[in-house]
């Protein structure tokens, strides 16, 4: 098996999300900086080997044919929107995508820092975010998160394309999403509302049962079975950010949660979305949605290790004349679609339901 990129590290204290596009003319630079990242994260984390500094570079459906020849991940594919009777989940332009964490804020900027100098005008930065650790690993909410990850190999397992597409097996998929939470609405509702739209206990965080908690909570919402009803994992490594002046019921700043979630394919968290703002059934949307909004919505392909230490040829240049007398007229072909959604709301797959 190829070498995955650091995904699973132990929960850092600080992350840095930098999304970009790439501007036209900057592949060739783009190309350079993915080969070149492995040696910038080992130059970084030498100064603190305890750290846990770990940079992932993940690569967009809408780059992947600007980038590299030949063949592309099978279910790498645009971000899907979810516009429900309530609350939509957006898609935003999003070519790559640099996940960074360590247990010190000065690691990751610095090969933030680094990484944007390699980039330079190949690229432009649509999102950077500095996450944070708040208390034991709670959402500003006051609610613990990521409580259900799988860990160990069941951890591996979640994440790893294997043998359903050998050319990009060890690989992972990754989707994102910026949340702004209202607190003053979320504040105003209490302990017992808040703890019935999350589907947990606030103080002991202690999940409610099947027959208590509510079929629109949160929890309740983000649960994606088999075919034979066992549950199917993904890994999420969501943090809190934000400005303070964007707490109160004035506030001008922004804050909340960056979600991004690893996991073998995209069908999983596509599904959960669908379930969040959709509804399941169609109405019966998470409620947590009525308290935080999602402005940002994107999915990438994590490569090996492997991949990026030998990046397959770039695509070649059309050099035909096109002014040529004997050229035919150029013709528009067909643009790329979302994948369409069967009438029943389901993936259409039958390992999912």
């Amino acid at each position: 098996m190829p070498v995955p990129q650091t995904i699973l590290t132990r929960k850092t204290t600080h992350a840095l999300f930098l999304v970009m596009t790439i501007n036209e003319g900057g592949e060739s630079g783009v190309r350079d900086f993915l080969a070149e990242l492995g040696s910038r994260i080992n130059s970084v984390s030498s100064r603190a080997p305890d750290q846990a500094l770990a940079g992932i570079v993940s690569i967009g459906s809408a780059a992947w044919d600007r980038l590299f020849d030949g063949a592309r991940p099978r279910s790498l594919r645009p971000f899907v929107v979810y516009e429900g009777p309530v609350h939509t989940a957006p898609a935003t332009p999003a070519d790559l995508l640099l996940h960074i964490k360590a247990d010190q804020a000065d690691l990751c900027y610095e090969l933030g820092r680094l990484a944007m100098n390699d980039l330079g005008e190949a690229v432009t930065v649509v999102d950077e975010i500095h996450g944070f650790r708040y208390f034991d690993l709670r959402d500003l909410i006051g609610f613990v998160d990521g409580s259900e990850n799988p860990v160990g190999q069941a951890a591996i397992d979640a994440i790893t394309v294997g043998d359903e597409d050998p050319a990009f097996a060890g690989g992972s998929y990754v989707a994102i999403q910026r949340y702004l939470t209202d607190f003053a609405a979320w504040n105003a509702i209490g302990v017992t509302e808040q703890e019935n739209a999350i589907g947990r206990t606030k103080l002991d965080n202690i999940e409610m049962s099947d027959d208590v908690k509510p079929t629109n909570s949160h929890i309740a919402l983000n649960v994606v079975e088999d075919a034979n009803g066992e549950e199917i994992d993904i890994v999420r490594d969501n943090m809190p950010y934000g400005n303070v002046s964007g707490t109160g019921e004035l506030g001008t700043g922004e804050a909340g949660t960056f979600y991004i979630a690893y996991s073998s394919g995209p069908d999983v968290t596509e599904e959960m979305l669908r379930k969040m703002f959709i509804g399941d059934p169609p109405g019966n949307y998470d409620r947590l949605l009525d308290f935080t909004t999602a402005v940002t919505g994107a999915q990438f392909f994590t490569p090996t290790v492997d991949f990026l230490d030998d990046l397959p040829p770039a695509p070649v240049a059309d050099t035909e004349d096109d002014d040529s007398d004997d050229a035919p007229p150029a013709t528009a072909g067909p643009k790329p679609t979302s994948p369409s959604r069967p009438s029943d709301g389901s993936l259409g797959i039958g390992s999912l339901h």
